[in-house]
């Protein structure tokens, strides 16, 4: 079994990511292009056989009240989130329905109870694996998902407990609170290469099956399950055990919304993906022949996913190296030409989630014009204290 990430080893320059005017950017800058956005949302949306409700898309990578409204105006309403910033930012987005997928605790837990009572309108959920949790959701509106641990050992309850999901579920019911469904993600498949990621996934579907099938037989009604991630997204479509079922199936790839060296890797060509957010850096030194180094460090290009970081479009002759905090270096092969000291450059990141995490601001452009300068509304986290304990600085 191949365990090796697909990592897209080029992409071609397309004019359409130009930007008229570099001179006056200060780099590094993060762009976003709407159209292709907007591709990337429909393209998505006609793997789903045209029903964008089918779609739970995770907020984490969008991060932009922009990007979120051209989820809904789509038609896409239903997402989940991993803090309570992107919570409260779908909520003012105009989600319709809304899954904190992260097993928050202690005051955490306020914040999304205090959300949910300042958002009535909005279906909100959480993710429960023990009956600790569950307890301190009692009393509230929030919905109840039960997280399912699928391999990738991070959160969730393992599958092989049937009889503790079983338990879990009627213990919800006996609390008052409403049972959603079950959440199964199982985003640790995009370290396999394809046919392998399918028979593994398909394989995990079909233990999801069983686990199912035991809830229904305990009297529990499951009304939704979320599967798949991005690396998993295609074998969802192939696994024809999860349709025509009596629970909705969901999926919730996020990446797909802006794209980066990975999933394009991962994802079949067939999709119609392209990138739609990219890292505008410029070339600050050539401190020796075959080198050169641009202002993208891992403070810019998130490095989370290894080296290299990010492609250079139109440039197969340059190989990003290490980058430290605010430094890039690149490779350029031998013999080549590459970039000149203040030449602006176009990355797509390897990683683009954390990316954007980065930036507090990011560019909207459309046929090389800059349409407008749009804040990262969802970047890190709330302020630390909650309002009803937060002081002003004396």
């Amino acid at each position: 079994m191949s365990t090796q990430k697909p990592l897209l080893a080029e992409f071609p320059w397309d004019d359409r990511y130009r930007i008229s005017a570099t001179d006056d950017l200060l780099t590094p800058a993060l762009v976003l292009y709407p159209d292709a956005i907007a591709d990337n949302i429909a393209a998505t949306v006609r793997q789903l056989d045209g029903d964008p409700s089918r779609w739970r898309v995770h907020v984490k990578t969008a991060k932009f009240a922009y990007t979120l409204r051209a989820y809904v105006d789509r038609g896409v309403r239903n997402f989940k989130c991993a803090t309570t910033l992107e919570l409260l930012l779908a909520c003012r987005s105009g989600a319709a329905d809304v899954l904190l997928a992260y097993p928050v605790m202690g005051a955490n837990a306020r914040r999304a109870r205090e959300i949910a009572a300042q958002f009535p309108g909005v279906q909100i959920s959480v993710l429960i694996e023990n009956e600790e949790q569950l307890q301190q959701w009692r009393g509230s509106s929030l919905g109840i998902f039960l997280d399912i641990n699928t391999g990738m050992n991070r959160t969730g309850v393992e599958q092989t407990r049937a009889d503790h999901i079983v338990r879990l579920a009627s213990a919800v019911r006996a609390a008052g609170l409403a049972f959603r469904g079950v959440h199964y993600y199982d985003g640790h498949l995009g370290n396999l290469q394809e046919p392998e990621r399918s028979a593994v996934a398909h394989a995990g579907y079909d233990a999801l099956l069983k686990i199912l099938a035991a809830l229904e037989a305990s009297g529990a009604n499951v009304p939704e399950v979320i599967t798949s991630g991005t690396p998993s997204f295609p074998c969802s479509l192939t696994y024809a055990g999860l349709r025509g079922k009596p629970f909705v199936h969901r999926v919730s790839p996020g990446t797909v919304a802006y794209h980066d060296t990975t999933s394009l890797a991962q994802l079949p060509a067939s999709f119609g993906y392209r990138p739609a957010a990219l890292v505008v850096a410029r070339v600050v030194s050539n401190p020796r022949p075959g080198i050169i180094t641009c202002d993208a460090g891992h403070k810019a290009v998130s490095a989370d996913a290894g080296v290299p970081t990010c492609l250079v479009l139109g440039h197969p002759e340059l190989t990003p190296l290490t980058p430290s905090e605010e430094h890039l270096p690149i490779a350029v092969k031998d013999g080549a030409a590459g970039p000149r000291v203040g030449d602006a450059i176009f990355l797509l990141p390897r990683h683009v989630c954390p990316t954007v995490n980065n930036f507090d601001h990011a560019l909207l452009v459309r046929d090389g014009q800059i349409l407008s300068v749009e804040t990262v509304s969802a970047r890190g986290h709330e302020a630390p204290l909650l309002a009803a304990v937060a002081q002003p600085a004396s």
